[in-house]
């Protein structure tokens, strides 16, 4: 039997052009996009893996179908921009969800309200693409984690690496 890993993404954004320059992502056509984080995927998500997308898959049903190509038993927290039709996420998604809690962090597309810190690890969270939620003294708030394609190198991340990440950046906030 195969050991299945747990993997998270968010913001793939496929096949939406404008994203492109909105968050001056590397590639020059959507194609190119669509293609390389396809490859990128897929080169490390296996069938048996489980990945959680974090929302805004894609901005159009044409979008939406080049997911049906990714590995893995995904999972779905639906994004501002995830608007088709339920009957067109079934076929590619095992569930579809609003948030989701996972080894004790809330998993989410927009970042939780901080009032909600008391109840989980931390926040695991998309939505924000380059950007990161802030501290009042501006630098960024360690309790959350984004995993916007422009966090995880356009690549699915592990929740091994960013529990490692998440304690490594609290750890070294508590002294």
């Amino acid at each position: 039997m195969k050991l299945s890993r747990t993997f998270l993404i968010a913001d793939t954004h496929f096949d939406h052009r404008n994203v492109i320059l909105y968050e001056n992502r590397p590639w020059p056509t959507v194609q190119e996009m669509n293609e390389e984080m396809i490859k990128r995927w897929n080169a490390v998500v296996k069938p048996e893996d489980r990945v959680y997308h974090l929302g805004d898959v894609s901005m159009n049903r044409n979008g939406l179908l080049l997911a049906a190509r990714l590995n893995g038993r995904k999972v779905l927290i639906k994004g501002n921009h995830d608007n088709q039709k339920l009957k067109d996420y079934l076929p590619i998604f095992d569930d579809i969800r609003a948030t989701h809690l996972l080894n004790n962090f809330i998993l989410s597309h927009v970042p939780v309200h901080p009032d909600q810190k008391y109840r989980f690890s931390g926040n695991i969270h998309g939505h924000l693409h380059g950007k990161n939620v802030l501290l009042p003294d501006g630098s960024i708030d360690p309790w959350y984690i984004s995993v916007s394609v422009e966090h995880i190198n356009y690549t699915p991340i592990t929740l091994e690496q960013l529990e490692k990440r998440f304690y490594e950046r609290n750890h070294n906030e508590l002294g």
